[in-house]
């Protein structure tokens, strides 16, 4: 979203997600771990959520999709459907950096709605795109690991600015993609130059979903979170003209 204002498209007119039954869902195209605090992106935001249970599951999993009753993926077509009957909305923002699969997918339902498809992060260098994300001062916590070298007690709710450094030695040692794109870990957001307000997450717990002695994959459940208001910085011409003390 922030790309695509960046590059000057009309401010977003809501979010979508779509709902799951469990933390963990096996999906090819979906993150399903922190689904539950979606609704505090929406109020965040101050944008309207538009929600919708995921039923079918990864049916079609060629290179080139076809609609395909009972895939994941047609639960997507419903939710943008809906979305398009109710705003006034032409394009769609993808988050997808190197996913053939998501993108194919994505751009099959965009063609079928009639929806332009805005995928500004795409086969951008990795460690360009953490550093740009940490310097346009978004907030986001690892909550979940699936990758060697990555440590359910060491790097769980870890900042991505706390990570960086370690990304890319990960990189480096094991071929990791350094913003995750190979599902090596996911994050979620806290705060960013969209959000109105911040996130706070009260309680957590870490739950091991496959405790391998050499990649365990674990994820934080967030238990308790909630919103507050973000401090407006002061502008430099203020802090400039009332610093200076006349004697």
């Amino acid at each position: 979203m922030s790309q695509s204002l960046e590059k000057s498209h009309p401010t977003p007119r809501c979010t979508q997600s779509l709902r799951v039954g469990s933390d963990e869902l096996d999906s090819y195209m979906y993150q399903t771990v922190g689904h539950h605090a979606i609704d505090l992106y929406a109020e965040a935001m101050a944008l309207p959520l538009y929600r919708r249970t995921i039923r079918g599951r990864s049916v079609d999993t060629s290179q080139v999709y076809t609609k395909c009753e009972g895939d994941e993926v047609e639960d997507l077509y419903e939710l943008l459907k809906l979305v398009k009957e109710k705003e006034e909305v032409e394009g769609i923002s993808v988050g997808a950096i190197l996913s053939d699969y998501q993108r194919v997918r994505v751009e099959n339902v965009c063609k079928r709605l009639d929806l332009q498809p805005l995928a500004y992060l795409w086969q951008r260098k990795q460690e360009d795109l953490l550093r740009e994300m940490i310097s346009s001062n978004i907030q986001a916590i690892i909550i979940k690991v699936a990758a060697l070298g990555l440590d359910p007690d060491k790097h769980l709710g870890k900042t991505l600015d706390q990570m960086e450094p370690y990304l890319v030695e990960l990189s480096s040692k094991y071929g990791v993609h350094i913003c995750g794109e190979g599902g090596e870990y996911e994050t979620f957001t806290l705060d960013c130059p969209l959000f109105k307000k911040k996130i706070i997450v009260d309680s957590s717990e870490v739950v091991i979903h496959s405790a391998d002695a050499f990649a365990p994959v674990a994820y934080l459940r967030l238990l308790e979170l909630h919103l507050e208001d973000k401090v407006s910085p002061v502008p430099d011409n203020y802090r400039a003209s009332h610093c200076i003390h006349n004697s």
